[in-house]
């Protein structure tokens, strides 16, 4: 299916391409309604698969066996995987790539962080010497065949930060991201440093980056923005005030029919009945 071209051709497109982080199958049944492009977050994956934070838990074979669920379910959605520091080894790391692209992954972003190893936008990141990084990239990019590869650094200090976006542009990794931006004006800089390489923005409610538009980052040159936890940080709240509500009405379930947009047992199981066939497609923007 050259899933890792069709996402490529996305990103190259003109605009910002969005990528919607998600962290179950329901949560990336929803967003396929809305969009095409989604984002494997490796935040998302941490809380839902083990309830502990993104700090270094996952195990490679769960995020595969992920992401095989997702793309039997999803065929025509781009999947980009998080897949962290590829485990940490570079040879586990070019084994977990050859995976992921037999399963029909879209893309991966591998970091450039040492272990114990932080979520992007939280204190206390530490990365790894810019040859020994280069070194596991080159090799994941020797192994991957159309897999799209996202090479991210995750340093603070932004004279580090352009550095390893400029040597990042000059391998064969298809987009550059720099995660944890702190400003526009950063961005700007980080795109010059990036030079013709697609860039890619991660934005994360709450987080150190600042909210912008896609039209925004459009304007700045940015080529693609992972979402990585609305879904998640949606499910947080709504199941929270779902769960409160009911306490408080001494257990009495609402009627779904009696609430706009309420959700019963017909409407999950059409929802998930759609996967049976193929998945569901993004709804088409009104006109």
């Amino acid at each position: 299916m050259q899933y890792g071209r069709k996402l490529a051709e996305a990103v190259s497109a003109p605009g910002t391409t969005p990528l919607i982080g998600v962290y179950d199958m329901y949560s990336a049944s929803l967003a396929a309604r809305h969009y095409e492009g989604l984002f494997v977050s490796g935040f998302g994956f941490a809380a839902s698969h083990y309830g502990l934070p993104d700090i270094g838990f996952i195990a490679w074979p769960d995020m595969v066996a992920f992401v095989e669920r997702l793309r039997t379910a999803l065929p025509a959605a781009h999947l980009l995987v998080d897949i962290d520091d590829g485990y940490v080894d570079t040879e586990v790391a070019a084994h977990v790539v050859r995976r992921l692209e037999r399963c029909g992954a879209s893309g991966v972003v591998l970091e450039d962080q040492r272990r114990p190893r932080r979520c992007g936008h939280a204190d206390g990141k530490r990365i790894l010497p810019l040859d020994e990084y280069l070194a596991k990239l080159h090799r994941v990019l020797e192994d991957r065949d159309d897999l799209l590869v996202v090479a991210r650094t995750d340093a603070v200090d932004e004279a580090e930060m352009l550095r390893r976006a400029a040597a990042f542009a000059g391998t064969d990794a298809d987009v550059v991201l720099v995660d944890g931006v702190r400003g526009v004006d950063t961005i700007r800089r980080v795109r010059e440093a990036a030079g013709d390489k697609p860039l890619l923005f991660n934005q994360i409610g709450g987080g150190r980056s600042p909210r912008l538009s896609l039209s925004e980052l459009d304007a700045l040159g940015v080529d693609a923005a992972i979402y990585s936890t609305p879904c998640l940080f949606a499910a947080h709240r709504a199941i929270d005030g779902a769960l409160t509500a009911l306490k408080a009405a001494d257990g009495l379930l609402p009627d779904p029919a009696a609430e706009p947009g309420g959700v019963g047992v017909a409407e999950s199981t059409a929802l998930l009945e759609s996967n049976l066939g193929g998945g569901v497609r993004p709804e088409p923007a009104a006109l």
